[in-house]
């Protein structure tokens, strides 16, 4: 058995449970990390989370372990937060109503000294999420891998399957959608 069959992304991808598990463990945070800003949504981060790590067990036989096994679940969960995506547009149209996420229902019941001051943070939390969720998919990710993780142009284009001068066209428009919404 040569050293590179005893890696976890190696016994993870001849289908061992332990192995798989440890490599959640050391991607969970930065993937959750993630996943929360690309959707904006804390508790949709969660499930997404979960779908993703599902999918990827699913789909291990089918893993490459010469590859990195991050950069290869990052693809799962871009794909999933695409999905989620789309299913978001979708309820908004049959909805149409607003969110309690929004900053006006945040700010009910607002009534510490410094209330003001938190609002108007939250405002622009709150704004930044909007922006960044609505920015198109193709912008979104890989602004959010370089932006968040700090990943290179190279590493994003791998995950996302683009060039790198693909990736560096799309962060600088997703930048300046965002610099547009954010100064209106």
């Amino acid at each position: 058995m040569a050293a590179d069959d005893d890696t976890d992304e190696a016994r993870a991808a001849r289908g061992d449970r332990q192995a798989f598990s440890r490599l959640m463990a050391a991607t969970s945070g930065d993937l959750h990390r993630f996943v929360r800003r690309y959707v904006g949504d804390a508790d949709e981060a969660h499930d997404l989370l979960q779908e993703a790590y599902v999918s990827a067990w699913l789909a291990i036989r089918r893993y490459d372990p010469t590859r990195p096994f991050a950069t290869w679940l990052r693809s799962i969960a871009v794909n999933k937060c695409r999905d989620w995506g789309r299913k978001r547009a979708v309820r908004r149209i049959v909805r149409g109503v607003m969110g309690l996420d929004t900053p006006e229902a945040m700010a009910v019941g607002e009534d510490a000294p410094e209330a003001e001051t938190r609002l108007d943070d939250r405002r622009r939390m709150a704004e930044m999420d909007r922006a960044l969720a609505d920015l198109p998919d193709h912008l979104k990710a890989p602004l959010l891998l370089a932006s968040l993780e700090g990943r290179s142009h190279a590493e994003i284009a791998e995950v996302l399957g683009v060039t790198s001068k693909t990736v560096e066209t799309r962060i600088a428009r997703a930048r300046q959608k965002l610099n547009l919404r954010l100064l209106r």
